[in-house]
């Protein structure tokens, strides 16, 4: 193991490797700028760029992006006061606070180093893992193998925030569309409607970029203005140095719970963020100054946020259950390249596991210096208004989708599928279970049938680790069913608001019409499914008739809640005089535009909220119908689809240089120089990307035809 360890930490004096891991950690830190991007972000669209590469530096290239982003994403959410990213939003509150009093550096200082430490507390707890659970994962054989891929699309959907039969729906929904295509049991054709395209299934990459990707740039495509005064850069460097010297405690604790919260499936970087900030305020003697420029409010949360997600990649490596978004996709990478994790990736490949380590912990010193050596070039990035970034990333987006099949199909499904992510983060579907469930499909059928065809009956499920596995499974169910119980009950005494239905600003069309539509087609879906599967020989339909049935019934519960949302609207819209309704339900601080999302301090104030009309275009009595932002989303998508055909009849390149300079113009109304210096940048950068990488431009029909 040590030898391993060694020969992991020599192979990055390899320039090559060492070169990638640097592009890594600048891409990282670009994109932990960017807000809504975050470690999502910055897997999705480094991902396609590591196809044609050896196993090696892309993995160097995506730990290195993955350990910094969280280091980055501190600047905006200190200078400007808004966040890069959910999990930085804790260390706004107090690094704006100390910001704003002219002690910029002090609070960046703070940050950077607590970023530096949870990341390398977080490698040094993935290496300690791996010597402790090697004779665990070791030992496990198909029945747990299965058990963990269930546990994984399961504990997902259980642990997200908000509503839980959301959650499980998402799940579902990824596991049934991880599906199409050839069934690993049979080799019979599932859900491809007689498309040769669709026999081989969908991209990853494709569904990662167009669930997450694509659903936030059209989210936030309307950003047409960046910060016009932000906090300057000013104080000092050593005084924020020798302060966090003297909070050593709190970087531990807080990147002990980061870990931890790596660890749980579905919990994610913002919770271990303000996990480690509630301890810092509850073990703190003076509590006084937190909110106001704290140390102790940014060196708990920000040693987390960077320990998360190494945390996260301890059930990613050794269980096959990720974590999160990113980790999901860093295991859809290695299932490219043929490495399994668990057992196997311990027998096979320990090398590049701790070449993983040795990387996060260098990426992460790295991240710290370049943070401290750049601030000020960094923070004139975050000015920049999102409607510009747009259309150079959705370019950049497209192309990388492409490089797994070189298929154009492949940029129809992302754009369709982001649709899909708008609409289940706009109405309060947690994305991350499908992007797991999408992942797991496979997995998941394979090790069943191998399972089935080793023991008899249900005879697996006598084993040790499959019972312990089952009762992790069942535990946080009855756990949310006890809870739910213990919700209604404070809802008939009118004193406690429903968590699930408070007001969530990610997802402004929730508790609406478009969430009670998407009810509907979630049963529609489920119900299709279970019609077309029925056709299939009798190993190749079982799971997916599973998977149907248990969305269909997800999906009757979920109209279920919807139609009581939308019957207590009404009932509260007809006791109470409309003005007053929308004066009690409406509070200053929510734009009108969003109120869709629903508040509920009581029964009556979740009807209350979802009455309250948002522009003069909801319905009485509930959430918004049309609004200004989803007509904003839909004009994007049909930007990208424009952009599409042009790929298809002009090739790539031209095909730039049309949409670019038009999106920038009419959607962003970007200056004209500016839109000319953009566009020009961007075409010479993609030109010159096939020779610097493995990398192919679309070509059209009519390149095609001269050709």
């Amino acid at each position: 193991m040590l030898d391993s360890a060694m020969a992991a930490l020599a192979s990055l004096a390899d320039p090559a490797l060492l070169l990638m891991l640097l592009v890594g950690v600048v891409a990282g830190l670009v994109m932990g700028l960017i807000p809504g991007l975050g470690g999502t972000g910055a897997v999705a669209i480094l991902l396609p760029i590591t196809f044609g590469m050896e196993p090696a530096p892309a993995l160097a290239l995506l730990i290195g992006a993955l350990a910094v982003v969280h280091t980055s994403d501190t600047v905006s959410a200190v200078l400007l006061g808004a966040p890069g990213s959910a999990s930085a939003s804790v260390t706004m509150l107090d690094g704006y606070s100390m910001a704003r009093k002219g002690q910029a550096k002090r609070a960046l200082s703070l940050a950077f180093l607590s970023s530096m430490a949870g990341g390398i507390i977080g490698a040094v707890g993935l290496t300690l893992a791996i010597p402790l659970a090697r004779p665990l994962v070791l030992s496990f054989a198909s029945p747990e193998l299965f058990m963990l891929t269930v546990l994984g699309v399961a504990l997902a959907a259980v642990l997200s925030r908000g509503n839980v039969v959301k959650g499980l729906v998402a799940g579902l929904m990824g596991l049934l569309l991880g599906m199409v295509g050839t069934s690993p049991t049979t080799a019979e054709e599932r859900f491809t409607f007689g498309s040769l395209f669709l026999g081989d299934g969908l991209s990853l990459v494709a569904v990662a970029l167009g669930i997450f990707g694509l659903a936030e740039i059209a989210s936030r495509a309307s950003q047409r203005r960046g910060e016009n005064a932000p906090v300057k850069v000013t104080g000092g460097w050593g005084s924020g140095i020798r302060e966090w010297l003297t909070h050593w405690s709190q970087v531990i604790r807080g990147s002990l719970i980061g870990i931890w919260a790596g660890v749980l499936p579905g919990v994610g970087a913002t919770a271990g963020t303000w996990l480690a900030y509630g301890q810092a305020v509850a073990t703190a003697k003076d509590k006084r100054q937190f909110g106001k420029g704290d140390p102790r409010g940014i060196v708990g949360p920000e040693s987390a946020n960077n320990s998360v997600e190494a945390g996260d990649l301890i059930p990613t490596l050794l269980f096959g259950i990720p974590g999160g978004v990113p980790s999901a996709m860093l295991l859809g990478m290695l299932l490219t390249y043929g490495i399994q994790p668990g057992p196997s990736i311990i027998t096979d490949h320990l090398d590049l596991m701790y070449l993983i380590v040795w990387s996060f912990a260098i990426a992460s010193v790295l991240g710290a210096l370049f943070c401290f050596l750049t601030v000020r070039p960094l923070a004139s990035l975050t000015k920049v208004p999102f409607a510009v970034l747009a259309s150079g990333l959705v370019a950049i987006m497209l192309l990388g989708s492409f490089q797994e099949g070189g298929q154009l199909g492949d940029l129809w499904v992302m754009v369709l599928l982001g649709v899909a992510g708008w609409v289940l983060k706009s109405t309060g579907f947690p994305r991350a279970p499908f992007l797991i469930g999408f992942v797991l499909a496979i997995p998941l059928e394979r090790y069943y049938f191998l399972t089935d065809s080793l023991y008899n009956g249900f005879e697996w499920m006598l084993r040790p680790g499959t019972m312990v596995f089952l009762a992790i499974l069942v535990l946080p169910i009855l756990w949310n069913i006890f809870k739910w119980i213990r919700a209604r009950r404070r809802l008939d005494r009118d004193d406690d608001p429903q968590q699930e239905n408070a007001v969530d600003a990610e997802s402004p069309l929730k508790n609406s019409t478009w969430s009670l539509a998407t009810a509907l087609v979630v049963i529609v879906i489920f119900a299709g499914s279970l019609v077309i599967s029925s056709g299939f020989s009798p190993e190749a339909r079982l799971v997916p008739q599973l998977v149907g049935w248990g969305g269909l019934i997800m999906g009757l519960a979920l109209l279920g809640q919807e139609i009581l949302i939308r019957r207590r609207a009404g009932q509260l819209q007809a006791a109470m005089p409309e003005q007053a309704a929308v004066e009690a339900a409406v509070p200053s601080s929510i734009s009108t535009g969003s109120v869709g999302a629903v508040a509920t301090a009581a029964p009556s104030a979740v009807s209350a909220t979802s009455n309250a009309p948002a522009n003069g275009q909801t319905s009485p009595g509930y959430g918004p119908g049309w609004t200004k932002e989803a007509g904003f989303a839909f004009k994007t998508f049909g930007w990208m689809a424009g952009f599409l055909i042009l790929i298809g009849i002009l090739g790539y390149l031209i095909a730039v240089m049309i949409f670019v300079p038009a999106f920038l113009l009419i959607v962003a109304r970007a200056k004209t120089k500016t839109t000319i210096i953009y566009t020009a940048v961007l075409y010479v950068v993609l030109l010159a990307l096939p020779t610097l990488l493995p990398i192919d431009l679309p070509q059209g029909w009519l390149s095609q035809l001269v050709g």
